[in-house]
């Protein structure tokens, strides 16, 4: 495969983090972390996490960060606005952490093409306990953050995305990928992490039929 100078479209959580780590070791060059933010700029609009959890992972990363915000409705016109900076620098391609989901890569190619840009996504067609076992197995760490409720409860919230975790979620039923959106992480330490992303858990919050910890930087 012919490397690319390339950005990475980064949630915070685990697949992102696995798709960047793939990346790198194909050999692209990946210049900045790129995180689309809610409207507010405060938090991370797919994973609800802090605009500052996800400075102080780029900076652990020692990978520049770049945010854009919208609303789900100006999502794709906000995407695209940041995209066309990117590309102004030299970025050729972008790195996405989707593994099955068709109208995710649809999404991506068509956005992608429109922009003149690659997409790579490094997990696509994989084995999803393979995936979550070999990312546990790598050395990355992760906290749950956020959970479907009709799928899982508040006492999954804070623990720890190991090998312990991902039996425990294929016990109950759940894809322990994670990627219908049965649950949301963030990933803090790792191998590709110059230092541990220090943070706090806070409340419990629910919203849009999901509950959600909040983490604060620490």
């Amino acid at each position: 495969m012919t490397p690319y100078t390339a950005f990475c479209s980064w949630s915070g959580g685990k697949d992102s983090c696995h798709a960047l780590y793939r990346a790198l070791r194909e050999g692209h060059q990946v210049k900045s972390l790129f995180t689309m933010l809610h409207e507010s700029s405060r938090i991370s609009r797919a994973h609800g996490i802090s605009r500052a959890l996800h400075e102080l992972q780029a900076e652990a990363l020692e990978i520049p960060m770049t945010f854009g915000s919208a609303t789900w409705e100006e999502y794709e016109r906000a995407f695209k606005e940041q995209v066309s900076g990117l590309k102004a620098a030299g970025v050729e391609a972008g790195v996405f952490g989707d593994i099955d989901l068709p109208e995710h890569r649809e999404w991506v190619e068509r956005v992608c093409g429109e922009m003149g840009i690659a997409p790579l996504l490094p997990l696509w067609g994989e084995d999803h306990a393979s995936l979550a076992r070999e990312f546990a197995e790598l050395g990355f760490h992760a906290v749950i953050v956020s959970v479907k409720r009709e799928l899982l409860g508040a006492e999954w919230l804070g623990r720890d995305f190991d090998l312990r975790a991902i039996e425990g979620l294929e016990e109950v039923g759940v894809d322990p990928s994670g990627e219908g959106g049965e649950f949301h992480t963030f990933v803090f330490d790792g191998p590709l992490f110059r230092r541990c992303v220090g943070f706090s858990m806070g409340e419990i919050k629910e919203r849009d039929g999901y509950l959600g910890l909040e983490l604060h930087p620490a």
